[in-house]
């Protein structure tokens, strides 16, 4: 396959932007796109939709792409966006690329298909391929999603590289949710130019200074700042500071992981805007007892740790 055109080329702090719902468990347009400015506002280069921070999975394609087609409406930049994908169903994945890729994204974050456990590489090759192909757009920016903790399907460093030989510079990079940030490491320097994102904010620094290009992370919905901090020492050289501020995002990041992210990081909001509703979640997940609110504020407040002001 002939490499496309060169793609734009996103790097730096990207959200794994939270959903949120309204109480009959439909999404919160209004209020997404509101979340997705202030994080631009503060300190995100772009954002990440429809991740497993953004519950995506528990949303049919239909509601998919209708929260896409808002986002972009509301004046949220495509260009800004790299939205999740991946389904087990091929069909759906291609459906939701070549949806996403027609209306200007970044990339698309493509998890492997994921019910069928002990697959091959063979077997994932052919899946990536098949998607690859039929949305069949010189556009399309392919971000492996290696999450084996959630999806039992880990992808292989020889699987990476077959697919960038096959499909050089529409498989562009990936995230790398594993917490191995040496395998990340090792991944950035076997494969220059591929764009390595880091999907924990501990591995953010080691990540950038092994050659990744930034993270993708959950509490980047409230830390972002912090992440961008990290972020421009380095770039900076300013090797001291870049650690002071990642120690102390780290930290932070620890705090929020005690509990589940996506219900930890939707109570923090709700506390922070006052927005009830932010506590709303698909099950089978469920919003924090009340003790565990009250446990997970109480441990930010020990770290003197607020998200930035929403006005």
């Amino acid at each position: 396959m002939t490499a496309p055109a060169p793609a734009a080329d996103p790097t730096g702090v990207f959200a794994a932007v939270l959903t949120p719902l309204h109480d009959d468990l439909a999404p919160d347009h209004e209020l997404f796109a509101r979340h997705c400015r202030w994080l631009l506002a503060h300190g995100c280069d772009g954002l990440s939709i429809l991740g497993t921070t953004g519950e995506a999975n528990l949303f049919s394609r239909e509601e998919r792409i209708e929260i896409l087609d808002r986002l972009v409406g509301a004046g949220i930049p495509a260009a800004s966006l790299i939205p999740g994908t991946g389904c087990c169903s091929i069909p759906e994945t291609v459906a939701l690329s070549r949806h996403a890729t027609g209306r200007g994204v970044a990339g698309v974050l493509v998890l492997p298909s994921f019910y069928y456990k002990g697959v091959s590489d063979d077997g994932l090759f052919a899946a990536f391929s098949e998607v690859i192909e039929r949305v069949a757009d010189a556009r399309l920016r392919v971000y492996l999603y290696h999450f084996p903790q959630m999806t039992s399907v880990p992808l292989s460093r020889d699987l990476i590289g077959r697919l960038i030989a096959r499909y050089p510079g529409t498989v562009a990079g990936m995230k790398d949710s594993s917490g191995d940030t040496a395998a990340m490491i090792e991944t950035a320097a076997a494969f220059p130019g591929f764009r390595v994102f880091a999907g924990s904010d501990e591995s953010l620094l080691p990540l950038l200074r092994g050659g990744g290009v930034g993270c993708i992370t959950a509490v980047s919905n409230v830390a972002a700042e912090l992440g961008a901090k990290v972020l421009a020492a380095h770039r900076t050289g300013e090797a001291k500071a870049a650690d002071t501020v990642q120690a102390r995002l780290s930290a932070v990041r620890r705090a929020i992981a005690a509990y589940p992210l996506s219900a930890g990081l939707k109570e923090i909001m709700a506390g922070h805007s006052g927005v009830e509703s932010w506590r709303n979640i698909r099950p089978p997940l469920m919003r924090l007892a009340a003790a565990e609110a009250a446990a997970l504020a109480s441990a930010l407040d020990r770290l003197a740790f607020a998200p930035p002001p929403l006005a």
